[in-house]
């Protein structure tokens, strides 16, 4: 590797610290490395062309914001645990050094996702907007504490109307998240599959859905008060009555480099979920 970069949590210091540090490390390793703020996403995307790698400094929700950056490009996301449950990080901060070293050694696997691509269309027509999900798409009521109806079209099939707090469309990734706090099964990291869900159903389809990877759905809004679009909990969008967003999976995926094996998934499913 000759060039790498570092998003880091602008919120802790301890992760812009370890950013630095990071730097120094592999200007002795003879790699030229540039450190960014994760929510900086332009600025950061200016520094792509010619990187190798993308080392994501703080938790879950850094490697997500890291991952907004680099899609579509194939660059490789190596996170850096600063948070509690680093599902999607790989390195701890006690050995960061020792496994940065392994990783330039060419000892890593490339660990490579799903991931959504939803659509959203306004019902006063104008340009479509397109956004990518590593974990979860949700279409959601507002900051009125009411309920949304959002009809849920497969393949082009009417599945039912959802009277609830809102709609998850989940990746396998995004099993782990909001999804498995609704009530969502776990899926393995690498499954392409996704899976549609209601938050807090009222007297409508309660169950989780697990759908095939070439599945469209389309979530069709009727509301009398505004409702929100979040990608990935971060990049929040208000709908009108009568957005449609369609949701399928990407051509692109996100790829992680890793050096724990693969079913260390598995492995540390019991003590991540504990909080351990």
């Amino acid at each position: 590797m000759e060039k790498i970069g570092i998003l880091y949590h602008p919120v802790r210091q301890a992760a812009q610290e370890l950013a630095e540090q990071l730097r120094e490390f592999l200007a002795s390793r003879g790699v030229s490395a540039w450190v960014c703020s994760a929510w900086e996403g332009e600025q950061a995307r200016e520094q792509l062309p010619g990187t190798d790698l993308i080392l994501s400094v703080g938790g879950d929700g850094t490697v997500l914001r890291s991952a907004q950056v680099v899609i579509p490009e194939e660059i490789a996301i190596t996170g850096v645990n600063l948070g509690d449950l680093g599902f999607l990080t790989e390195l701890r901060v006690d050995r960061v050094r020792d496994e940065l070293a392994a990783l330039l050694a060419g000892r890593g696997w490339v660990d490579e996702r799903a991931l959504l691509e939803a659509e959203v269309s306004l019902p006063e027509g104008g340009t479509k907007q397109v956004f990518y999900a590593l974990n979860d798409v949700v279409v959601a009521r507002g900051g009125i504490a009411r309920l949304v109806r959002i009809e849920a079209i497969v393949d082009g099939e009417s599945l039912t109307t959802y009277r609830a707090d809102g709609v998850i469309v989940a990746t396998a990734t995004g099993s782990t998240g909001y999804s498995l706090s609704a009530g969502g099964p776990i899926l393995h990291p690498q499954a392409r599959e996704l899976l549609l869900l209601p938050v807090a159903p009222h007297l409508s389809l309660p169950y989780p859905l697990v759908l095939s990877s070439a599945a469209q759905v389309e979530l069709r809004l009727n509301t009398y008060h505004q409702a929100m679009m979040s990608i990935d909990g971060h990049i929040n969008l208000p709908l009108p009555d009568g957005a449609v967003i369609t949701v399928r999976c990407s051509p692109h995926t996100v790829r992680f480099l890793r050096l724990n094996p693969a079913g260390y998934f598995y492995s540390s499913l019991a003590s991540r979920l504990q909080g351990r």
